[in-house]
């Protein structure tokens, strides 16, 4: 665990102990909080990095349809290691610059992180129902095919 890690769960503990708890940690609400009590102050880098994830975030949010009515994302990222850096970059699916080795990349590492997800998910909903013996266990099936057919289908609109 980071210096900054140990920092921020300091002064959560404290946001708790000081404002109340009630069990749910808003994240804004606490980062309000230690700015405004000065124990959290953004370097430059913070800074450009706050910016450079909306940024990302408008460019996860862009979609588009194409001429079959497909509603797609417009941009993707992949992540690649330059020298000691590992960069986020962008490409947008409509732009005939992009190289196509860029969208193999990122299409395997958006599948990597389902995958990382379902895994997390598969163990929390494991977790919890070990720990809660005596409720009723909670059954997470992981096998999404139907369910991507389902949203696949056209929409009907019943009259």
């Amino acid at each position: 665990m980071s210096g900054y890690s140990n920092a921020v769960k300091d002064y959560v503990e404290r946001y708790k102990a000081e404002v109340g708890f009630d069990g749910l940690l808003d994240p804004h609400a606490v980062a309000e909080w230690a700015y405004g009590n000065g124990l959290h102050k953004p370097s430059v880098t913070t800074v450009i990095d706050a910016i450079a994830a909306d940024i990302a975030q408008v460019f996860r949010e862009e979609y588009r349809v194409d001429s079959h009515g497909r509603r797609y994302r417009a941009k993707h990222a992949a992540t690649e290691k330059r020298g000691n850096k590992t960069l986020s970059l962008w490409a947008d699916l409509d732009d005939p610059s992009a190289p196509h080795t860029h969208f193999v990349k990122s299409f395997a590492q958006r599948r990597q992180q389902i995958v990382g997800d379902c895994l997390q998910l598969k163990t929390d909903v494991d977790v919890y129902n070990d720990k809660r013996r005596s409720a009723e266990s909670i059954q997470m099936p992981l096998d999404f095919t139907l369910d991507v057919m389902e949203l696949q289908q056209p929409l009907r609109h019943v009259a």
